[in-house]
């Protein structure tokens, strides 16, 4: 199993930069263990999984996400992601 990197989602959501993060912590991780934080969560739970699908629009194919209360677990594949 490899690295688990960390990060957050605050208040502004998921931003380019926020992605571009990510991207560098997938550099040296395998996958990426993400909390999103009260300020970021209004609605609850409806508001993780919106900000988990709107992270697989952005990073593309070769990752995948899991929402497990109000953290995001995203994963990188070598390959394409069988949907």
């Amino acid at each position: 199993m490899g690295k688990i990197g960390f990060s957050q989602i605050g208040k502004n959501g998921v931003t380019d930069n926020f992605v571009e993060t990510l991207r560098t912590h997938f550099k040296k991780n395998k996958s990426v263990r993400i909390s999103v934080l009260k300020s970021a969560r209004e609605n609850g739970k409806s508001d993780v999984k919106k900000y988990a699908e709107e992270l697989m629009e952005k990073l593309g194919s070769n990752f995948k996400a899991l929402t497990i209360g109000y953290v995001i677990v995203v994963k990188r594949f070598r390959r394409e992601n069988p949907q």
